[in-house]
């Protein structure tokens, strides 16, 4: 279901507050770099960017905490009630995406029987390493920053990154067993895979939902328009990433798909709840509606 409220309603005269939360990566950063330097229309809302690690921010979701929200798409299908996803903000891996590294090389085979150390069971990555191994597999939850040290020093036998791991991984001598963006590349046809979006809390009624929708797809257009300021203000996220990797990475998360899902990019995200329902990983069919 598609809902478009109508543009062109009048604002209250106050700014209205409002809680967006939000990783503190270099993409999401440069996502809302012209909302949080006023440098966009606000849409009559006052933004408080509240800044946690995704999985932090899928758990408030189910709370309803926020407002609005970046929120893992494998964690929206237990949030579906409470909000509705923005076309604006997603993150595409558009044959590319998480993937898992070992000290060593090996094989999809021998994967199946290792532990994996994984950054939470209600991310996309997660759903998504699921739906590739066809079975359920054993796993530790780390903190996401600290899985590709964990594989580096044997802590860990086998990680699941995200992040600005898929860049750098090498550098800690690390090997690929898989990338399951190119992995679900593959399985549909040349979809995205779908790993985060920006969700609005249903209870705020259609007019305020589409304000939030225009003032989001207003901060991602500037900053893809004003790229250098942007980028400059998303290094402060970067966590020591070189400026050329930190552009890199933001390029592969925030582009065309971020600004627009389109038609496709909904497909994807229909696609890949769906199927996390066929393998038995969400326990219900997944209702999906989009604010445009």
């Amino acid at each position: 279901m598609q809902a478009n409220p109508p543009a062109g309603a009048p604002m209250p005269d106050a700014p209205e507050r409002v809680r967006l939360g939000h990783s503190p990566d270099s993409d999401d950063a440069f996502m809302f770099y012209g909302l949080a330097t006023h440098k966009v229309p606000e849409e009559g809302f006052a933004f408080e960017h509240i800044l946690r690690d995704i999985e932090t921010l899928n758990h408030w979701a189910r709370e309803g905490r926020l407002e609005i929200t970046a929120i893992s798409v494998h964690a929206y299908a237990a949030v579906a009630d409470r909000y509705a996803i923005l076309t604006h903000g997603a993150s595409m891996g558009d044959n590319y995406g998480p993937m898992v590294v070992t000290r060593e090389p090996a094989s999809v085979e021998w994967l199946r029987e290792q532990r994996i150390a994984i950054p939470g069971t209600m991310t996309s990555a997660y759903l998504a390493l699921r739906l590739f191994l066809g079975t359920d597999f054993a796993y530790d939850i780390v903190p996401f920053d600290e899985i590709m040290d964990a594989v580096h020093t044997g802590k860990a036998t086998a990680g699941l990154l995200i992040h600005e791991g898929q860049l750098t991984h090498t550098q800690f001598g690390l090997h690929k067993v898989v990338d399951l963006g190119e992995w679900w590349f593959t399985e549909t046809a040349g979809l995205p895979l779908p790993l985060g979006v920006n969700a609005v809390r249903r209870d705020l009624g259609p007019e305020k939902m589409a304000r939030l929708s225009r003032a989001l797809k207003a901060s991602i257009a500037y900053g893809l328009d004003h790229r250098a300021e942007a980028l400059e203000h998303a290094m402060r996220y970067a966590r020591g990433l070189q400026t050329a990797t930190a552009d890199q990475f933001v390029g592969m998360y925030v582009n065309d798909w971020t600004l627009d899902l389109g038609p496709r990019g909904e497909e994807s995200i229909r696609l890949f709840l769906r199927r996390g329902h066929e393998e038995g990983v969400i326990a219900r069919e997944v209702p999906v509606d989009f604010v445009s």
